[in-house]
């Protein structure tokens, strides 16, 4: 995890860039908690960087007023991953509430599709940068970045890793909300589970057929052709 991935836009703790992971290259796509706080900098940071396309991973419901309104080319496309209303996401909201990697290999198994239309929304976004995010760019962007990165052939520990990273990211944010330490509550939950993050994580990558998964649930061959164009080139 080199410094170099970190990104420092104001108003924003947990933004870093792919890049470097896998066959992504830097400048493709970034992944970040909901840009809520983000300044009017932090705005002029972004679209410095190359940022013209966001895709956010929450349900209108969620959405907050922000800080600062985004600068007028950068395109917002809304792909709600989770699947509310489902006897899915009833079940899962009694084991997890959707905030470990517990319930991502049931996700890609039942609830493909959202997974696909947001791969779909970077494949198709316009040229520039990608940021996809959620609420707290932990679980959702976690799984849409777990995907993203077994396709860039990203090693499993490089993939965890990233994913941790956020819980170091948000702990400030989480403080401040007098929310209880998240990396502990989430490890104490996987371990009730006889689990661990890291065993979760890597047997979910294990099972991941990809591109296979991304092909048999929809995205086409021109679009998985126009991702890796747009993440490599």
């Amino acid at each position: 995890m080199g410094s170099g991935r970190e990104l420092s836009w104001d108003g924003c703790v947990n933004a870093r860039d792919l890049g470097g992971l896998g066959w992504i290259r830097p400048g493709a796509l970034v992944r970040m908690e909901a840009p809520t706080r983000l300044s009017a900098a932090g705005w002029t940071a972004a679209w410095d960087y190359g940022v013209r396309t966001v895709v956010d991973l929450r349900h209108a419901d969620e959405c907050e007023p922000e800080l600062t309104p985004r600068p007028a080319g950068i395109t917002t496309v809304r792909v709600p991953l989770d699947p509310v209303g489902t006897p899915f996401h009833e079940h899962w909201t009694t084991i997890d509430n959707l905030a470990s990697p517990l319930y991502f290999p049931a996700m890609l198994a039942e609830h493909p599709e959202p997974v696909v239309t947001a791969v779909r929304a970077i494949a198709n976004a316009a040229p520039g940068c990608v940021v996809f995010h959620c609420a707290g760019g932990k679980d959702r962007t976690g799984l849409l970045a777990l995907v993203l990165l077994t396709l860039a052939g990203a090693a499993p520990a490089e993939i965890v890793a990233d994913y941790l990273l956020t819980y170091d990211r948000m702990k400030q944010r989480y403080d401040e909300l007098g929310i209880r330490d998240q990396l502990t509550a989430v490890r104490e939950l996987l371990a009730d589970h006889g689990t661990t993050m890291e065993a979760s994580l890597t047997s979910t990558i294990a099972s991941l057929a990809i591109p296979g998964f991304l092909l048999d649930n929809g995205l086409s061959d021109a679009e998985l052709a126009a991702l890796r164009t747009r993440l490599t080139t």
